[in-house]
């Protein structure tokens, strides 16, 4: 057991009582001994506080923030163990999840970062479709699109210290993406586990789900593109069209298979104008 790495789980949430329940027992039941389990609550008023004191061993404080990525930075401050992951408030880690991270960075010591693939729900946790990754790529996600999600993207510590946390005071909605922009940027060698790792929930208080929320960050992606050199327009349109493909080839030569069905087509049925979400100032009333 002394042999594991401590995994710090940062969980940020406001008004959360419908789901966070779940994601609080899915880290209890992990079979892993060197854990801490952070919730960062926004100063709740549903009931999210009531549960959570019924789950003694977490380490947790409430207090209005500045939203879901100052959430995550104060959570990450907080971190003492040698990795760092974020669970959402309604999302759950699969059985055996953090043995199966803990197994590949010991396999892989000089990763700095690896990520899994996910499983997508509904709210009653039904899934939805699974999507499958193969390897980081800082050029398809700099020019094709954004393929990981930050529930299933495991951190080294050092790395958050020397590289900073998310920059959440200028971007609200897209600073994971810049995040993991500059994990390519700054030379981290990030891998990847071919495992389901994580249930990643589309409900009625999913800030995923709400297209007011999904317009904000197509533009704040935008302009995080725009500064780590991607030049936009129609030749931005040809690449993206181009490493969206790499992305598809590398699947099929790592996985045996590709996405004959876009993700957004699966998850379409799921996404509403608005949502009962409420943890992103600025969009809450638009």
């Amino acid at each position: 057991m002394s042999d594991l790495p401590k995994i710090s789980v940062v969980t940020p949430c406001f008004n959360s009582a419908e789901t966070i329940r779940e994601t609080l027992e899915s880290v209890a039941r992990q079979d892993y001994p060197q854990l801490e389990h952070i919730v960062i609550d926004g100063g709740s008023t549903d009931g999210t506080i009531e549960i959570l004191r019924g789950f003694p061993h977490l380490t947790w404080i409430t207090e209005k923030d500045e939203g879901h990525f100052h959430a995550m930075n104060k959570g990450i401050g907080r971190a003492t163990g040698e990795l760092v992951v974020i669970l959402n408030a309604d999302d759950c880690f699969l059985p055996g999840a953090l043995r199966t991270v803990a197994a590949a960075f010991a396999k892989n010591p000089g990763w700095d970062a690896l990520f899994g693939d996910v499983v997508y729900v509904d709210a009653e946790g039904r899934k939805i479709y699974r999507r499958q990754e193969a390897v980081y790529d800082y050029s398809v996600l700099l020019y094709g699109l954004d393929y990981i999600c930050h529930q299933s993207l495991f951190v080294r510590k050092g790395i958050y210290d020397r590289l900073g946390g998310y920059r959440h005071k200028e971007f609200l909605t897209s600073a994971d993406y810049e995040f993991k922009l500059r994990l390519g940027r700054a030379g981290c060698r990030v891998g990847h586990v071919p495992e389901w790792l994580v249930n990643f929930r589309y409900h009625a208080r999913n800030k995923s789900a709400d297209l007011r929320v999904i317009r904000n960050s197509n533009r704040e992606a935008g302009e995080i593109r725009r500064q780590y050199g991607n030049p936009g327009g129609w030749r931005g349109a040809c690449l993206r069209l181009v490493f969206k493909a790499k992305r598809q080839a590398q699947k099929l030569l790592w996985r045996g298979t590709c996405d004959l069905i876009p993700g957004t087509w699966h998850l379409r049925s799921h996404l509403q104008e608005r949502t009962h979400a409420s943890s992103t100032p600025g969009l809450d009333k638009s």
